[in-house]
């Protein structure tokens, strides 16, 4: 009987046995791991044959990679591997194995065979079959699904971790609209959620990753680049006239024409094109409202259809769409909205205040309903106003505004609602007291501009030529992002920088040509969803930088005692030359008026100034005479101050008035 056994190198891995059974032999397995790291040749497997007893003997292989991957010890029967393997070449070697008499070359058994399976490990990335493509896509495309289809494939072994991958976007430029990835077995396709508008973004860039689930080494992976241009359409839309309209109704009561709304059009009036066709989007999902259009007015007539109870005054808030009754060239969901804020009052609860933010002080904002059975005398006290906003009076309870309410403020919570807590206080012994919160809620107007998220920033100029900038705007939607970015008119700016995109949360702020190290200041134009621009500057530092973006510390310069004493010296030889140019000019002035009116007086007579100099205890600084004659003159060192006397005694002992003019 003849069989096989595993080898020492690798027990754990599957080995089959060899057997004989009545019927022959049977067909056995060994399994040998790709590419596996090994000081070769290693064991794979031993085999053993129990008609060799007694006789001379040689074990031979033949088949497929034999003798150059794998051979045999014609003599012990064991089996080796001599390099690696690559299952994504050759994923099975079909090898025979026999047992010869030496001597005469005979067979002493049948011959057998067996497979080498070569095991998976996840030594290859999934990959795209194309790694760039480029597709056009019209602007008022009604397909959510675009016109781009990616195929990705896995060489390794299928139905296996090394082989399934997943299909991810790693990147979308511009953000605004959204475009999500759909996988379906290997092929991925890419879905628009919202309307691409050609005026804001005409190209986009999006790079998808295909990423293997292998653990062994590690996941692999690999990327495709998706360029999209964006096919100019017609896309004339209606707009309404206010971002937010207001409005009040009683609770429990049907009415018609509670509100209007308005829209601009830039089609051609009273045709289909122009008119409006409205819908409530949100907030009327019992369909106590309706919004109808007015034929002669083109407005939106809102009523309500079905009475309501409410257990509290409450502020209702409707989505109101338009589109046109002739279908637009645009996309379906590329429709324009506002919002219709409706305060339903309540006689028997006064707890909820509505207004605008930023309203003139003085308001009357609440007056309390009080009943006290007991007393007849009841005063009121302001027990929590975070924000210092209001006062109260203390006979009527009345709440007045004292300050601008702020949306925007620390004390509003993210419902928009500033809340104020009051007290109110019978007579009796002892009073009684009971409280009472206010709930003012705010409604947004546009009262913030657009700003940088951070007003200075490092380029590493021997890197990068670009830095990104992010703005912010405290208002809420429809008053802040995403927003419109420019350098504004300034020419000679825009040809050393530009910003893409111009249009979103974030842009990048690229450089057109080589810049110094230095710092710059570059005014920027930031426009919210209304067009109302806020201006900032960023604080630019341009630098060398090293290996972690860090900048380049310049070279310390430091001054001694003597560079400093040497500079002082230099300073006051400057101030002194000015002072005698001065005092020169002065007095030359002086004689030439004087010998001008002498001319004029005598005819022929030669002009002539005197001279001036400076004189010091212990030296003289002499100026040459401005007339033709040269002569000098002494300047008493009476007249000098204290400090041109030491300066003069130190450094100074002639001065050439030709020099000091020059």
């Amino acid at each position: 009987m003849a069989d096989s056994y595993g080898s020492n190198h690798d027990r754990n891995s599957k080995q089959d046995l060899l057997v004989r059974s009545k019927r022959g032999w049977v067909l056995s397995t060994i399994e040998l791991e790709e590419e596996k790291d090994a000081q070769y040749p290693i064991e794979i497997s031993q085999m053993y044959n129990d008609k060799i007893e007694g006789k001379a003997f040689r074990f031979l292989l033949s088949g497929e990679g034999v003798p150059d991957v794998f051979t045999v010890n014609e003599n012990t029967g064991a089996i080796y591997a001599h390099r690696k393997v690559d299952r994504e070449q050759k994923p099975l070697y079909h090898i025979n194995f026999d047992v010869l008499d030496r001597n005469t070359g005979e067979k002493l058994d049948k011959e057998l065979a067996f497979d080498v399976e070569i095991q998976d490990i996840n030594d290859n990335p999934p990959k795209f079959s194309l790694p760039e493509i480029t597709v056009d896509v019209k602007e008022n495309i009604q397909a959510r699904v675009l016109p781009v289809t990616l195929v990705a494939t896995d060489i390794d072994k299928e139905n296996t971790p090394n082989s399934e991958f997943d299909i991810t976007m790693v990147s979308q430029s511009p953000a605004v609209p959204k475009i999500a990835v759909q996988q379906d077995e290997g092929v991925a396709r890419l879905v628009l959620k919202g309307c691409f508008d050609y005026d804001k973004a005409k190209k986009y860039k999006i790079i998808l990753q295909a990423k293997d689930r292998g653990t062994k080494p590690k996941t692999l992976s690999s990327t495709a680049v998706v360029n999209l241009n964006i096919v100019d359409a017609n896309t004339h839309q209606p707009r309404f006239k206010e971002r937010q309209y207001y409005g009040k109704a009683i609770e429990m009561e049907t009415s018609d024409n509670i509100l209007r709304v308005a829209v601009e059009d830039k089609d051609t009036p009273n045709t289909d094109g122009w008119r409006a066709k409205y819908s409530i989007i949100a907030g009327n999902e019992e369909g106590t409202y309706k919004i109808e259009t007015d034929p002669e007015t083109n407005e939106g007539v809102l009523s309500i259809v079905k009475s309501k109870r409410y257990e509290h005054t409450t502020l209702v808030n409707l989505q109101i769409g338009v589109k046109n009754v002739e279908d637009l060239f645009v996309c379906p969901s590329l429709f324009d909205s506002t919002s219709i804020i409706l305060h339903m009052i309540d006689g028997n609860d006064t707890d909820n205040v509505y207004l605008k933010e930023e309203e003139e002080p003085g308001k009357v904002l609440f007056k309390p309903k009080v009943h006290d059975v007991d007393s007849n005398n009841t005063r009121y006290v302001l027990l929590d106003d975070p924000a210092d906003w209001v006062a109260i009076d203390k006979k009527t309870g009345e709440i007045t505004s004292t300050k601008k309410l702020d949306r925007e403020s620390e004390f509003v919570d993210d419902k928009n609602v500033y809340k104020v807590l009051i007290a109110a206080i019978d007579d009796g012994k002892p009073p009684a007291t009971s409280t009472y919160t206010v709930k003012i809620h705010l409604a947004d107007i546009n009262d913030n501009t657009p700003k940088l998220v951070n007003n200075s920033a490092v380029i590493c100029g021997n890197k990068v030529n670009r830095v990104k900038v992010r703005a912010k705007d405290l208002d809420a939607d429809p008053y802040s992002g995403p927003f419109y970015f420019s350098l504004g008119d300034d020419e000679i700016l825009k040809q050393q920088w530009k910003i893409e995109p111009e249009y979103g949360v974030d842009a990048f702020l690229f450089s057109l040509k080589t810049l110094p190290y230095l710092n710059y200041s570059i005014p920027l134009v930031i426009m919210d969803q209304q067009n109302k621009a806020g201006h900032d500057t960023l604080e630019l530092m341009v630098c060398e930088c090293e290996e972690n973006d860090v900048c380049k510390e310049p070279p310390s310069i430091s001054f001694g005692p003597a560079d400093i004493g040497a500079l002082t010296a230099r300073l006051l030889i400057f101030l002194s030359l000015l002072i005698v140019f001065l005092c020169v000019k002065k007095k030359i002035k002086n004689v030439q008026q004087h010998e001008g009116m002498y001319n004029q007086e005598e005819g022929s007579s030669s002009c002539k100034a005197e001279s001036t100099c400076l004189q010091s205890p212990t030296d003289s600084i002499v100026v040459a005479d401005a007339g033709d004659n040269a002569g000098a003159h002494a300047l008493n060192s009476d007249s000098l101050p204290f400090w041109w006397m030491t300066f003069s005694q130190r450094s100074i002992s002639r001065v050439d008035l030709n020099t000091v003019i020059v």
